[in-house]
């Protein structure tokens, strides 16, 4: 089984950079099987993250970036693969 963990941020107006990359510098104990980064308009940042583990294991998770650098609080979600139709 697998599960993806995204996790998106919102930098303080011209701080997209900065937030980009304090994200790309965060580290995990234990590596995932995979990690994308991205950026999109309004200095977003948002991480994906996937893992070989059951939906509601216990897994490492990117932390609450400084309140200074975010307009608000980090959002997060857990996804699971669904086969194609």
């Amino acid at each position: 089984m697998s599960v993806a963990l995204m996790w998106e941020a919102r930098a303080v107006e011209g701080r997209g950079a900065e937030l980009l990359a304090w994200a790309r510098e965060q580290r995990f104990d234990v590596a995932p099987l995979r990690r994308e980064t991205f950026r999109a308009p309004q200095d977003r940042v948002l991480v994906i993250t996937w893992w070989d583990a059951a939906y509601d294991a216990d897994l490492p998770e990117l932390p609450e970036p400084a309140p200074e650098l975010v307009t608000r609080a980090v959002h997060r979600w857990r996804f699971e693969p669904v086969d194609a139709d």
